[in-house]
C-alpha cells in the first residue's frame, strides 16, 4: 500500500493538499472528493495518454469525465493550444462547477492552470504531475501560463489548484534525460533555502539517478515542503518567492535563444544556475558544488553558443526587470539567497561571455 504523505499549501481558504505517495493513481486515492461539481475534463498530452489516463478515470468513476490529449512538447506552450482547451469547454457545455484535471508534466499543468484561469473568470483544477520537474516545482504555486516569442511565460496568471496529486511511481516510466531535469530543481532548493538538503542530495545522488523509490520520495517531499512554505509567505511573488528564480534568468534567456525545446527547461535553469552562481561572487566554494552537482547529474554547467548580446536582450523581458533594470536571484552562502539588481556589470559581461 502506499506509503502517502500530505503537505498543505497555507492560503487561508484556498488552502489546498499535496498529496505524496506511490500508487495513487491505482486505488490509493479518491481524487473524485476533489472535485467540486459533477463534470471535469481530464487534460493530457499524447505522451502520457496511453500510459496513465485510464487508471486516472477509474479514480473519477461516478464523475461525467471528458479529456483532451494535446502534443507534447514545449514548442505548443502557446495560447493556440489554451484555446484547443477553452473550444473543448465550450463545446461540452461545460460550467463553472467544471473542474479541470492537469494530468502530464510542467507543460500541461502550466496551460491547464492558466485554461481554468480564464474559463468563465475561473474554474477549478486539480495537478497530476508526471515528471519529476513538474511534480517538485510547477506543479505547487499556482503560477500558470504559456510562452510568447518573445519570452518564457509571459502570459499567465496566478491560479492555485484545489489540489497537487503526486504518484512517485510515474517516474519509473519518465526518460532519464527528463528525470535529470528535473533534479535540476530539486538541487535549486537546497542551494537557495536549506544547506543541509543540499549536502543530502550530494550524498544521495546516485540513488536519486538509479530512481530509488526511497530517496526519490525524500526530495520531492523536502522540495514541496521548500517550496509550500515559501508561497504560503509571498503567494504572488512580491517578495521573497522570487528566490524560486535563481537560474532561471538566465535559464529562459537560453531556452528562449535556442528555441523552445531544444533544451529542456531544467537543463537551462542547470546552466542558468551556475551562471547565477558565478555573477553573484560571493562564495566561489559554493558555486564549484553547486557545478560539481549538476556535472554529476549529467546536467549542463555552460549555456549553448549564443552571443552575449542575444543573452541579454532575452534577459530584458524577465518578469523580475523593474524599471528597466535587470534583477537576479544570487547567493550570499549556500542556502541563502536573495533578489537583487546591484551586480557586477563587468562580472555579468564575464558571465555571458562564456558562452561563446
Amino acid at each position: 500500500m502506499s506509503d502517502t504523505r500530505s503537505i498543505t499549501v497555507e492560503l487561508g481558504e484556498r488552502s489546498y493538499p499535496i498529496v505524496i505517495g506511490n500508487g495513487l493513481l491505482r486505488g490509493g486515492f479518491d481524487l473524485s472528493a476533489h472535485l467540486g461539481g459533477p463534470d471535469c475534463l481530464v487534460v493530457t498530452n499524447e505522451t502520457v495518454e496511453p500510459l496513465y489516463l485510464e487508471p486516472l478515470l477509474a479514480d473519477l468513476s461516478g464523475k461525467q469525465v471528458r479529456a483532451i490529449a494535446l502534443p507534447d512538447g514545449e514548442a505548443y506552450k502557446t495560447l493556440e493550444t489554451v484555446e484547443d482547451i477553452l473550444d473543448t469547454l465550450v463545446e461540452g457545455g461545460a460550467n463553472r462547477d467544471t473542474t479541470l484535471v492537469a494530468l502530464g508534466g510542467g507543460v500541461v499543468g502550466d496551460i491547464t492552470g492558466f485554461a481554468a484561469a480564464c474559463y468563465m473568470r475561473g474554474v477549478d483544477f486539480i495537478q497530476v504531475p508526471t515528471t519529476l520537474l513538474a511534480q517538485v516545482d510547477s506543479s505547487v504555486g499556482g503560477k500558470t501560463g504559456v510562452n510568447h516569442a518573445s519570452g518564457k511565460n509571459l502570459i499567465g496568471a496566478f491560479h492555485q489548484p484545489r489540489a497537487v496529486l503526486i504518484d512517485t511511481d510515474t517516474l519509473q516510466t519518465l526518460p532519464d534525460r527528463e528525470l535529470r531535469a528535473g533534479l535540476a530543481e530539486v538541487i535549486k532548493y537546497g542551494a537557495i533555502v536549506d544547506a543541509e538538503f543540499f549536502a543530502w542530495i550530494e550524498d544521495n545522488l546516485d540513488a536519486l539517478i538509479g530512481r530509488d523509490a526511497g530517496a526519490l520520495a525524500v526530495a520531492i517531499r523536502r522540495s514541496c515542503e521548500l517550496k509550500a512554505a515559501i508561497v504560503a509567505d509571498d503567494e504572488r511573488e512580491s517578495g521573497r518567492r522570487a528566490i524560486l528564480n535563481f537560474g532561471h534568468t538566465f535559464g529562459h534567456a537560453i531556452e528562449r535563444c535556442q528555441g523552445y525545446g531544444e533544451w529542456l527547461h531544467g537543463e537551462a535553469v542547470a546552466a542558468g544556475m551556475v551562471m547565477a552562481a558565478k555573477l553573484s561572487g560571493e562564495d566561489a566554494a559554493a558555486a564549484e558544488r553547486i557545478r560539481k552537482l549538476l556535472e554529476r547529474a549529467g546536467l549542463p554547467t555552460r549555456p549553448p553558443a549564443i552571443a552575449a548580446s542575444d543573452l541579454l536582450a532575452a534577459m530584458g523581458m524577465d518578469k523580475k526587470v523593474r524599471k528597466k533594470q535587470l534583477r537576479f536571484v544570487l547567493l550570499r552562502e549556500l542556502g541563502n539567497a536573495f533578489v537583487s539588481s546591484d551586480y557586477d556589470a563587468a562580472r555579468l559581461g564575464a558571465v555571458l561571455g562564456a558562452a561563446n
